[in-house]
């Protein structure tokens, strides 16, 4: 008896890693100026719509693939872009004023903000009345919002609660900033 079963094999699915290949290699077209913007949406859906490899080749035969070159050109411009950052932040920070830790034993800690009764008073219009407090805790600088409105920040990260500060930290309240100094 033979059988009558016929045997079928479809390609397989493709995988999340082709279809994000191909979608990175229209991505760059779009960057490099090789594809129009609807001529990479239209291809986006179809590279999202396929189902073999053959269909997203098609959608990305015209144009170049990543290669060692612009890995290489692209890498190093990210490197100095990411340096140059650096160097600004450092040359601002070197800028900013001083505030002085008050000596540890004072024991009492060092409030900051708009009111007089404030051990440190700022004036400025993005400071709270009672905007953070400075105290030293176990041989480490604690610095704490108080529930300010613009916000208290360390190193350009805002503080929600308390954070540990060193010498040399840059630290902000409201619109103000200054750079931790030993006394």
């Amino acid at each position: 008896m033979t059988s009558s079963f016929e045997f079928n094999t479809y390609p397989a699915r493709l995988s999340d890693a082709e279809r994000d290949k191909a979608l990175k290699v229209l991505r760059d077209g779009v960057a490099m100026g090789r594809l129009s913007h609807d001529t990479f949406v239209r291809r986006m859906e179809l590279a999202l719509a396929a189902r073999r490899s053959d269909e997203l080749a098609v959608l990305t035969a015209d144009l170049p693939s990543e290669s060692k070159l612009s890995r290489l050109v692209f890498g190093t411009v990210e490197a100095v872009s990411g340096f140059t950052v650096r160097l600004r932040r450092a040359w601002q920070a070197e800028r900013l004023p001083k505030l002085l830790l008050p000596h540890p034993a004072t024991g009492h800690p060092l409030r900051i903000g708009r009111d007089p009764a404030n051990g440190l008073r700022l004036t400025h219009e993005t400071v709270s009345r009672v905007h953070a407090e400075l105290s030293h805790q176990g041989g480490l600088w604690v610095l704490r919002d108080l529930g300010s409105t613009n916000g208290t920040t360390v190193n350009g990260r805002r503080v929600i609660g308390a954070v540990v500060v060193r010498e040399g930290d840059q630290v902000g309240f409201g619109r103000m900033s200054f750079r931790l100094a030993a006394t």
